[in-house]
């Protein structure tokens, strides 16, 4: 692994910058693909309208003029004459650093607004050089504040130049000349610095096919590896004391439910260790079945663990699994981050001497200083908000634990049994009775008065409301509503009568979790949140969620936000206000069936939606598509099976590289 710091340009600064977008050496900096290409093609001066944006190059024709005006800004003046001949004005405000480097006779290109009663461009860039013939394909890239698209295409440039040659390239010399692949370092060079489409898409393919080859490699290895584990632990939990416990529930299971929780008390009962992915729609009984499951874990003698990402979904799991195993004699404990010393150091001995039997909380389950006795299972709530790391760290803290992860993100079910090959998959798709289907309204932004009105009804009868915006600030580049926008908005209209309370991604996890408590406690009455609110809220009492700039997000996120109501018999609504997208955002109006909803979304927007944030989950593909890409990604599954049973030397040693790299293998 070659470090950071190795790269010209890369001080300890950029280093941390870099970091912040995931990159953490040279080869995460290589990968780290632009997000959108730019053509910049020269402009005809002669057809530009009066302050029109344009692009020109051509030769400085006179020495810049610096003039000095208030306090440290300056403008500076020259002329040039363009490549077709044309003499015109150039003015550029604080850029007094470019004064030597723009002497006569330099050639430059002018990015700027055209004053064409005067002539002259007001220039927000100049660089040195022309334009090439015809059009120049420009990568934009995602930076952070103090780090621009520029500074990361610097040091990705000079990573190239330098270490590109020594770049792992993780397909098989068989595959390369079969599908007539670019070397790696081409590639790269290409993806980064396309100087045509046609190349660009070739270059494009090849780095698509290497990530998914390389997923479906570790994919394929880990199933083979789990179907030769036979040294689990076979679990025997007292059937009639499950039973016991299953009766004395306020309901009943669902078929789904119970055929769900039959399928998980087999892989206890076997010497398999179970690997499991419970996928469930938006409040179809998930976190029953995962009780059941730490239940009969307990019945056999073992500790469980339940881990999920956020303090108060930990707070909501610890009062729902206390009121349902209250009449037994089941030790259960919160351990999460807000914790004193004092509390966390009590908890890590009682884990320690088994004094506990499930543990509920957030990655603090998986600090080094946590132990358990004998640690049996292992459940994963919101599974893709977990990086793998994480959940490697909770499931290597027993011996050999039973692992179930849940997810309430419906992904088509041939994909998740692509994409999670290496897992066994359960499948809820029924709700449970009595919960009232929610209805969903599709609104213009001229409707606000009849949302206003809407809203006061649900408030009038003492219920509570979300209300979503897309941004937390203004954006130059996209007229959203913003959180602070709608924080004015909803002031104005109920202020007087009921608490307001905002939260966002830029708030702390401890300011965010102490608004949650007030919301959750109807202290606050509306809550207007980004989608921070999309995992761990169940507030029964709240009846609409109001989502403005619906348009903004896919359909499975909108689903998710959905489903944040509709939590208790009472009805709720939905109220999705766009101006544009309409045909696209009708199909929520239409179900309430995640995996329809889900599907709709697949085919529109590919997989970016369905996988959870690309920071946290694992499904984090740098350019490849699940949707676009399947085919590639189909044949990359068949290659690495071949790959995987390869007894050429070269490949023994590659697949020793990729295994290695397996965090969890």
């Amino acid at each position: 692994m070659i470090t950071l710091d190795k790269v010209k340009g890369v001080g300890p600064k950029s280093k941390m910058l870099l970091g912040k977008l995931g990159i953490e050496d040279v080869e995460s900096l290589v990968s780290h693909y632009p997000f959108r290409y730019e053509k910049i093609v020269r402009s005809d001066l002669s057809k530009a309208e009066e302050l029109d944006k344009v692009i020109i190059d051509g030769k400085v024709d006179s020495a810049p003029i610096l003039i000095r005006l208030k306090g440290n800004l300056n403008k500076m003046n020259i002329r040039v004459v363009t490549s077709v001949g044309k003499v015109v004005g150039v003015s550029i405000f604080n850029r007094a650093f470019l004064k030597n480097s723009l002497t006569v006779g330099t050639s430059i290109t002018v990015f700027g607004k055209y004053e064409r009663s005067k002539n002259i461009v007001l220039a927000s860039e100049i660089r040195l050089g022309l334009l090439p013939k015809g059009a120049k394909i420009e990568s934009v890239y995602h930076g952070t504040a103090g780090l621009s698209s520029k500074n990361v295409a610097t040091f990705i440039n000079n990573a190239l130049m330098q270490y590109g040659s020594v770049i792992t390239d993780y397909i098989p010399k068989e595959y390369i000349e079969k599908y007539d692949f670019l070397n790696k370092k081409t590639a790269l060079n290409i993806v980064h610095n396309p100087s045509t489409m046609e190349k660009l898409k070739k270059a494009t393919i090849r780095l698509k096919y290497e990530e998914l080859f390389l997923f479906m490699t570790k994919i394929n290895y880990l199933k083979i590896k789990n179907q030769n584990i036979k040294n689990g632990m076979e679990k025997d939990y007292k059937k009639e004391e499950l039973d016991k416990l299953i009766s004395s529930l306020p309901f009943e299971l669902t078929s789904d439910q119970n055929k769900v929780l039959e399928e998980i008390l087999e892989d206890l009962k076997s010497k398999k260790r179970m690997n499991r992915l419970l996928q469930g729609d938006v409040g179809s009984g998930k976190t029953i079945i995962s009780i059941l499951a730490l239940y009969a874990n307990y019945l056999s003698g073992y500790q469980g663990a339940l881990m999920v990402p956020t303090e108060i979904l930990a707070n909501q799991h610890m009062e729902t699994v206390s009121k349902i195993l209250k009449d037994t004699d089941c030790k259960i404990e919160l351990l999460v981050g807000s914790l004193t010393k004092k509390e966390k150091d009590s908890i890590h001995e009682k884990l320690k001497n088994h004094e506990i039997d499930i543990v509920i909380g957030t990655h603090a389950l998986i600090q080094d200083d946590v132990e358990y006795d004998n640690l049996g299972l292992v459940i994963t709530d919101e599974q893709h908000r977990f990086g793998v790391m994480q959940r490697t760290n909770l499931k290597n803290k027993g011996s050999m634990p039973d692992v179930l992860y849940m997810s309430a993100t419906p992904i088509p079910r041939t994909y998740a049994l692509t994409i999670y090959g290496d897992m066994d998959i359960s499948i809820i798709e029924s709700l449970p009775k009595g919960r009232k289907p929610i209805t969903t309204y599709l609104k213009s932004n001229k409707d606000t008065k009849e949302i206003f009105e809407m809203m006061y009804k649900e408030l009038e009868e003492g219920h509570q409301i979300y209300v979503i915006a897309p941004l937390i600030e203004e954006s130059e580049t996209l007229d959203l509503t913003t959180v602070n926008e709608l924080k004015d908005k909803m002031e104005g209209a109920f202020g007087s009568k009921y608490n307001i309370g905002v939260v966002h991604g830029k708030l702390s996890g401890k300011d965010k979790d102490k608004i949650m408590d007030q919301f959750a406690k109807n202290k606050i009455q509306i809550l207007i949140s980004t989608t921070v609110i999309e995992v761990g809220v169940d507030v029964p009492n709240t009846t609409m969620i109001v989502i403005f700039d619906a348009n903004r997000f896919g359909l499975s996120t909108l689903h998710q936000l959905r489903g944040r109501v509709g939590r208790s018999n009472l009805e709720s609504k939905c109220i999705l206000i766009s101006d544009t997208d309409a045909e696209r955002l009708k199909v929520m109006t239409k179900t309430n069936n995640g995996f329809e909803i889900s599907e709709e979304d697949f085919k529109l927007r590919g997989h970016g939606d369905l996988f959870g944030t690309r920071q946290s989950g694992d499904m984090t593909f740098k350019i490849a598509n699940v949707k676009e890409d399947y085919k590639i990604l189909l044949q990359a599954k068949k290659d690495s099976m071949k790959f995987l049973e390869s007894t050429k030397e070269e490949d023994i040693k590659l697949r020793y590289q990729i295994i290695s790299s397996i965090k969890d293998a």
